[in-house]
């Protein structure tokens, strides 16, 4: 006897009088079996199963169906409801994750630009409110393409995209999964390196990215030759404005074309923006 519990003897049983009494098989422990302790006589007690077994774990244990039932049994109608039932489940559990599914591939879309596939300018946004809350270590870098106008005017826009394409997978080769890879717009990127700020090794990051982005990109027979020129900026914890960060890597930006494109700067107090 499972319930109530302390029912060990015959005198514990006819204690329980009336009330429902959930037994199972001590062979067979899977198998609950429901009752009720009723008075024949005086002294005499009958143990009542017509209350049956717990049909709906008796369905699931030994999937059960109408044929294992008399067509006069009400438990067939105790079956369709529980098979309606488990339908109605399924097919709820089914749309929400459809919906949830949608859900996650809306917000992805927008935080995602189209072209390249790579982050946009609100992921962006969201990224580095992010890190300065929770007081990571991390650098910025401000990108621009040399003479990616050059390819424009030359080859057309369908030979601009298909640069900035390329460009999008070399950023993606060269960086790692916890960085972020954002394209604001044109020809303009920002790269995050998540925890690094070692200047030594974001300069062999950045020197292979600009060597890469280097190599002329063949469209249509033609070769488009770009280059790519970088500022870089590194945050070490405590509270700065996002827009501050970005406004330092451009500031470098600013230095590393004036210095003859195709390189990179580092942010430095006593750089200033140009009147």
């Amino acid at each position: 006897i499972r319930r109530p519990r302390g029912i060990s003897t015959m005198t514990n049983l006819q204690t329980a009088l009336g009330t429902p009494l959930r037994l199972c098989l001590r062979r067979d422990s899977k198998t609950e079996l429901r009752a009720v302790v009723a008075r024949l006589a005086a002294d005499r007690f009958i143990l009542n199963f017509s209350v049956g077994i717990g049909l709906d774990r008796a369905v699931q244990t030994y999937a059960l169906s109408e044929k294992d039932f008399a067509p006069t049994d009400l438990a067939i109608e105790m079956l369709y409801l529980l098979e309606a039932k488990r339908a109605v489940t399924e097919a709820n559990v089914a749309f929400n994750r459809k919906l949830y599914g949608a859900k996650i591939a809306a917000e992805e879309q927008a935080l995602t630009d189209t072209l390249t596939g790579l982050k946009n300018r609100r992921a962006l946004e969201n990224a580095l409110q992010s890190m300065v809350a929770k007081g990571h270590h991390f650098s910025v870098v401000q990108m621009d393409l040399d003479y990616f106008k050059r390819v424009n005017d030359s080859f057309g826009h369908a030979a601009g995209d298909h640069v900035l394409k390329s460009v999008a997978d070399i950023l993606r080769k060269h960086l790692r999964d916890q960085d972020v890879v954002v394209r604001l717009g044109g020809d303009e990127f920002v790269l995050i390196f998540s925890g690094l700020t070692d200047q030594a090794q974001i300069s062999d990051i950045c020197t292979r990215i600009i060597q890469a982005i280097e190599q002329p990109v063949k469209f249509e027979g033609k070769k488009c030759q770009i280059s790519s020129s970088m500022g870089i900026f590194s945050v070490f914890g405590g509270h700065i404005d996002p827009a501050d960060i970005l406004l330092n890597a451009d500031i470098a930006l600013y230095h590393a074309k004036n210095a003859g494109r195709g390189r990179f700067k580092f942010f430095a107090t006593r750089d200033y923006l140009p009147e």
